[in-house]
């Protein structure tokens, strides 16, 4: 049995293989991304393809968050310590927040898995810091607040695996960010973020949900409100779906249904299938959501109980993960819902009540989840710098607990980063030239959806196509 000190040295001994300022590379980033910003959008819907380019031509932060592919491509050509683990994928400072466990306690940790696949940990690191300085830049806080931010990120991240390399197991498989923690530690430049989240999340329930998404039909019956862009039924006579995707234009959406939720009760624990029988379907209509998953396929069903409390359950489509082509390692399942989930699973140290995998019709495969109960997200635009470096701190530690329970290996990543600023001053240094390329990269798809290369649609063009 090897001790900690073994561990910790196995870390350090990985830095003869990959010195820690090697990290500062940006690896392959001598392409043109509009190739590969096409290859994201394949097996999407195509009309919605359109609106997904409109929201990533927001600005180079949404341009960022829309594309995680195109940054893959780019960490393959990095060098690494050789550790591959379960890894977010997609680790953007957007993609942690608030959310709700079984026990209706608020947590804070990464809360998208789409991308979940093993892949080495420094990916995930890279990309959560460089999101942080193109944020920085989008919102104006200036060259101080964005060296300060990406040294709290790291800085978190080095401190926290620290602590889980010196934990039991078990202690970190159970460890969370509570926020009532959060409350805590906070100082006055953070603490009304945290009450103002505290009081969103509370908010935020399926019972409040209702009366917002839902409406009445002439029959009494409770259906979901189309609200274009973001959600709408798909009528028979839409032309946004392409020929493949017919089983969505189903005046009858019930056998679709039925066909979710077949598989999906079997991929719930004996409880938790009792508990979702106790609801009866009312309506079901397409979702749209985000920046990066746009062009997936993406529904969302209203139950109801006996007395008529709403229950949201959401069947986003889980496609391959855009590390899958550029990893060795490969999923342990084949499922892509699954994939999903279990990476959720292994990353969070409590997940949803109602998480779980299905099939649709074409092959395609789902995972399941309640839509919104009590999640939340930051408000960057509210935040001033010290807010913002506070915020990026947070992150760095979630993702490290998050690293350290998915891999079980804190004390040989906490060993390979050591207990000096060398990993914090290389992705740092990273951050500024991916931030540059991505610059450079946005520019070169406002140009392509300039000339035709791409087509992009706003949000009011989409709505007025696609009214009945």
């Amino acid at each position: 049995m090897t001790t900690l000190t073994d561990r910790l040295k196995q870390g350090k001994d990985a830095r003869k293989k990959c010195s820690r300022s090697s990290q500062a590379s940006l690896g392959n980033v001598d392409r043109d991304p509009i190739p590969l910003i096409k290859a994201s959008s394949e097996g999407r819907v195509k009309s919605l393809v359109e609106l997904r380019y409109g929201r990533m031509l927001v600005s180079p932060f949404t341009f960022y968050r829309g594309n995680a592919l195109l940054q893959a491509h780019d960490l393959a050509g990095t060098s690494n310590m050789g550790l591959v683990s379960p890894i977010c994928g997609d680790c953007h400072l957007m993609n942690f927040g608030g959310f709700a466990t079984p026990e209706r306690n608020l947590l804070f940790s990464v809360n998208d898995f789409d991308e979940a696949h093993p892949g080495p940990w420094e990916w995930d690191l890279k990309r959560l810091v460089a999101s942080f300085l193109v944020a920085a830049r989008d919102l104006r806080h200036g060259e101080t607040v964005e060296e300060t931010v990406c040294h709290h990120v790291v800085g978190a991240y080095q401190e926290t695996m620290l602590e889980c390399a010196e934990q039991s197991a078990l202690e970190t498989w159970y460890e969370s960010i509570s926020y009532d923690d959060l409350l805590a530690q906070a100082n006055k430049s953070t603490l009304e973020h945290v009450e103002r989240a505290i009081a969103k999340a509370e908010r935020r329930t399926h019972a409040e949900l209702l009366p917002k998404i839902s409406e009445r039909d002439a029959h009494g019956r409770l259906i979901i409100r189309d609200d274009l862009p973001e959600i709408f039924h798909l009528h028979k006579n839409t032309t946004l779906l392409d020929a493949d995707d017919d089983w969505l234009r189903l005046s009858d959406w019930r056998p679709l249904y039925d066909t979710f939720m077949r598989d999906y009760r079997g991929t719930l624990q004996a409880d938790r299938r009792d508990l979702v029988s106790r609801f009866h379907v009312q309506d079901m209509a397409f979702k749209v959501v985000g920046v990066g998953s746009v062009g997936t396929r993406c529904l969302v069903a209203l139950l109801t109980d006996d007395q008529e409390f709403p229950l949201f359950l959401q069947f986003k489509e889980a496609r391959r993960s855009v590390l899958a082509g550029y990893v060795k390692a490969k999923s342990r399942v084949r499922h892509e819902g699954q994939r999903v989930v279990d990476g959720q699973r292994l990353m969070q140290s409590a997940s949803d009540l109602f998480l779980g995998w299905t099939t649709g019709p074409s092959g395609r495969h789902f995972y399941v989840r309640q839509l919104r109960d009590m999640k939340i997200s930051a408000e960057l635009e509210t935040f001033d710098g010290e807010a913002f470096a506070a915020y990026g701190r947070l992150c760095g530690q979630a993702l490290a607990r998050a690293h350290a329970k998915a891999s079980g290996q804190a004390a040989v990543i906490s060993g390979y980063i050591g207990k000096s600023d060398a990993l914090a001053d290389a992705l740092y240094k990273y951050a500024q030239g991916y931030t540059e390329q991505n610059e450079r990269d946005f520019e070169r798809f406002q140009q392509a959806c300039r000339n035709g290369r791409l087509r992009a649609r706003s949000e009011a063009d989409f709505a007025a196509d696609h009214l009945p």
